[in-house]
């Protein structure tokens, strides 16, 4: 079975970088055809896709996020990264990360088969 678990700091302060990792248990981040995405959920609010990097690296990203937000991978230990640049209050949030197929890389919000249990992020001073 698939799993996966984000980690990361708790709280950052704003105008930081957050960086979150994601890792992979139970299968491999180059198997084809899957993507794995990162997605917030702020205090009172909805789901949002933030993007995703494919099996083979390709990444995609919100286009509200993208001049802040960097994806990378580390395939020799299955795991992702998010890297949110220049932090506000408004970047509190759960974060998870989540497995899904190039339908999802695009942005979908449905479809994913497994979720990490997310992470909460606070951004303060």
């Amino acid at each position: 079975q698939v799993r996966l678990q984000e980690s990361g700091p708790g709280l950052v302060k704003p105008s930081q970088t957050l960086s979150l990792t994601c890792t992979v248990s139970g299968g491999s981040i180059t198997t084809s055809y899957y993507s794995w995405t990162w997605i917030r959920r702020p205090p009172g609010k909805g789901l949002e896709w933030m993007g995703a990097i494919t099996f083979d690296g390709t990444t995609y990203y919100n286009a509200s996020l993208k001049t802040r937000a960097s994806i990378s991978r580390d395939t020799s230990k299955d795991q992702f990264s998010l890297q949110l640049n220049s932090v506000l209050p408004e970047d509190t949030a759960t974060y998870y990360c989540a497995r899904g197929t190039t339908t999802q890389a695009m942005g979908a919000m449905w479809g994913y088969d497994y979720w990490g249990r997310g992470t909460r992020v606070t951004v303060s001073s």
